[in-house]
């Protein structure tokens, strides 16, 4: 497991008050990307990967369709945890969540 990585208090950097059963519904839908560390971080300087978490996450799992606004909160999320070199996955995608307003599709 990537034990390296501490998730949640990556978020709470971010957002004190971050919700547990969103957290949670994170971690369960990444699951196996968790286990290694390069892939429970998030490189903002790889266009490739932004453009993986639009296509998949932004739009499979917070229903999420504009392109140009996806694009636009992910480089929100980037700017906020440009001071992290190491941007943990779970954070990320807790951020990308509360700054669309889809933190209620989680489930």
């Amino acid at each position: 497991m990537a034990d390296a990585v501490d998730h949640e208090g990556d978020l709470k950097k971010y957002c004190a008050s971050a919700d547990a059963a969103h957290i949670s519904a994170i971690r369960k839908y990444l699951g196996i990307a968790l286990t290694k560390k390069d892939s429970s971080l998030v490189s903002c300087s790889d266009a490739s990967e932004l453009a993986r978490i639009r296509d998949g996450y932004a739009k499979k799992k917070l229903g999420l369709s504009d392109d140009k606004a996806i694009d636009a909160a992910i480089k929100n999320v980037c700017a906020a945890m440009k001071g992290d070199s190491s941007k943990s996955r779970i954070a990320f995608y807790y951020l990308l969540a509360q700054e669309t307003g889809t933190l209620s599709n989680l489930g």
